[in-house]
């Protein structure tokens, strides 16, 4: 028995399966909300523990955090876009502006990645203090979900082009949509926390 359609919802709602789905994955997201809180907890308690080993200022270079941040709230908007055209039925626009916010989450991994070899060169390691230990934890989570996110939504974006847009294929976009927007918005506390905190401390 097929599921009953209810065309007059957005097409990644139209079928019950596909709304308990997405309801699920915004559970899921409370459990991610819960450990990246729990991640600057232990980098509030941790963040002046240096151990003579570099502080905030001798490492973070705020030109660097600033590209990081630019590319990543525009990979937010993009995404967006995508979500847009995909609302207008447009799949050759829904591919071209995933395509275009995963390029931009490339470019962010890539600041991180130079970002933690800076840190390398500067002495700072996971073993040289508990501030270094905490900061590393927080920001390789982070980038490992970035990481995460690039992979899932470059599967998802394989879908639509083998299967076309569906509202099995529109949910599985919507979600990734709400996942790469809960990376950008743990991205604005951990700029705020982290790096703004640290450079003004």
């Amino acid at each position: 028995m097929s599921a009953k359609v209810d065309t007059s919802l957005p097409l990644e709602y139209q079928t019950e399966q596909d709304r308990m789905n997405i309801l699920g994955f915004w559970v899921f997201l409370g459990a991610e909300i819960v450990l990246f809180a729990t991640l600057f907890g232990v980098y509030g308690v941790l963040y002046e523990r240096f151990a003579g080993g570099p502080t905030h200022k001798d490492i973070f270079v705020i030109k660097d955090v600033m590209i990081q941040t630019v590319l990543l709230l525009t990979s937010s908007f993009t995404m967006g876009i995508a979500i847009f055209e995909m609302r207008r039925h447009n799949l050759k626009g829904l591919i071209t502006w995933l395509v275009i916010t995963l390029a931009l989450g490339a470019g962010f991994l890539f600041m991180e990645i130079n970002e933690f070899i800076h840190y390398a060169h500067e002495g700072a390691t996971m073993q040289t203090s508990a501030f270094l230990s905490s900061l590393f934890v927080l920001l390789g989570t982070h980038g490992a979900h970035v990481t995460l996110g690039i992979g899932w939504a470059t599967m998802v974006i394989i879908q639509l082009l083998k299967r076309g847009l569906t509202p099995t294929t529109a949910r599985k976009t919507f979600i990734i949509g709400l996942y790469w927007h809960f990376l950008d918005v743990v991205w604005i506390f951990i700029f705020t926390f982290v790096y703004l905190k640290g450079l003004v401390a």
